[in-house]
């Protein structure tokens, strides 16, 4: 999909949209109402930045994800829910302008390094750890799995609702992107929203995938103290 030059932005304080990623979103202030409208008018698309922490102002974080509108009900007092599916990362450049809703151009950006025996090794241990947070007891969204399965629609293998460890690995060893499977994981997985974006800002991707073991790691030690504690 050829992406725009410029593009709405809505601005959230713990939301981040990866590439190929499903975010449900509820939409109600006037100002994103307008900008829904005006989208589903025209190419079904927009941004959605992290707000940038500490701050009171309205500032959204220089990097966000572009995504496509799937799907859109609109209720009897105005507001819609919307499922919006992830394109593209992109740096957020010039402002075109601000009301009724902000308004950027973009920059698309590409993943680098992502072919080497170093990404190899750093996807195994990804995998390894994806294992130790399921056995923790983590559900992981079936549907964006059967989403994200780039095989045509009528060879597609649609998983099963109850997933096991051996089923979520499988089909995580076979996406043949490890750019893919360090935003797939990152996305369910993470629950912090400064390290989703780190990751989301990351285009190199053995730094990428670097900071997502860190970051796995920590959600498995936090998951061992709440089973210890529980």
């Amino acid at each position: 999909m050829v992406l725009p030059k410029d593009v709405p932005v809505m601005t959230l304080s713990n939301a981040t949209l990866f590439p190929q990623a499903m975010l449900p979103l509820k939409i109600f202030e006037p100002r994103y109402r307008k900008m829904l409208k005006d989208a589903l008018e025209s190419d079904r698309v927009f941004a959605v930045a992290m707000q940038k922490p500490g701050l009171v102002r309205e500032i959204p974080s220089g990097v966000a994800g572009v995504g496509l509108i799937r799907a859109a009900v609109t209720h009897k007092d105005g507001t819609s829910h919307v499922v919006l599916q992830g394109i593209a990362r992109v740096e957020l450049m010039k402002i075109v302008h601000y009301k009724p809703y902000r308004r950027q151009e973009i920059q698309p950006l590409e993943t680098v390094g992502s072919d080497s025996v170093v990404i190899d090794a750093l996807t195994a241990k990804v995998l390894d750890l994806v294992v130790e947070r399921f056995e923790q007891g983590v559900e992981f969204p079936v549907h964006f799995f059967n989403q994200v399965n780039e095989t045509p629609p009528q060879k597609k293998a649609i998983l099963p609702k109850d997933l096991s460890v051996q089923q979520v690995v499988k089909f995580l060893s076979r996406l043949e992107n490890p750019d893919q499977l360090a935003d797939l994981v990152s996305c369910t997985l993470l629950s912090g929203a400064l390290q989703r974006q780190t990751i989301l800002e990351t285009t190199n991707l053995e730094a990428r995938l670097k900071y997502l073991i860190h970051f796995l790691i920590a959600e498995i030690d936090r998951g061992g103290e709440n089973s210890v504690q529980a």
